[in-house]
């Protein structure tokens, strides 16, 4: 699985609005993102596992 690159948009209470670097965007819970994911952060989606950039 190819790895894929996103910036967190906003957060709104427990979610997290992501748009994709193609522009696709995703709603996900906070609970599966890296601990100090934070507005503008880079995350990279890879084999499941989200990594803070």
């Amino acid at each position: 699985m190819e790895p894929v690159f996103y910036t967190v948009q906003s957060i709104n209470g427990d979610y997290a609005d992501l748009v994709s670097d193609q522009g696709q965007p995703h709603s996900i819970t906070m609970f599966l993102l890296p601990e100090g994911t934070t507005v503008g952060s880079q995350l990279k989606l890879e084999n499941f596992q989200w990594e803070l950039m």
